[in-house]
């Protein structure tokens, strides 16, 4: 649960917020984090990585993609949350809202 703690950035605003989630959910930064352990012998680092990794591909498969500078609900996937909060009601065939 350590990488949620990074949504403590939505209380400063939504880019600092979508900056840091995405900095503790972005799969690469991961994968360079367990390597530096590796290359380090650092088992901390390593499992650090792992736990990054995992957390992240767990919220990929939930529908939680990386964030985007509009606010917590818009991500690389799609809109999360129910279509009827959408901030312009408008809605396109999958019922996501429309973010253009």
């Amino acid at each position: 649960m350590l990488p949620d703690s990074s949504m403590i950035g939505y209380l400063l605003s939504d880019k600092i917020g979508a900056f840091s989630y995405n900095l503790f959910h972005h799969q690469l930064v991961a994968v360079m984090v367990a390597a530096l352990g590796l290359m380090l012998s650092s088992s901390y680092l390593e499992l650090a990585g792992l736990v990054m990794l995992g957390h992240s591909s767990l919220d990929r498969m939930m529908g939680y993609g990386l964030k985007l500078e509009q606010g917590f609900s818009f991500t690389h996937l799609g809109r999360i949350g129910k279509p009827e909060d959408a901030p312009n009601g408008n809605e396109n065939d999958n019922g996501l809202a429309d973010l253009y």
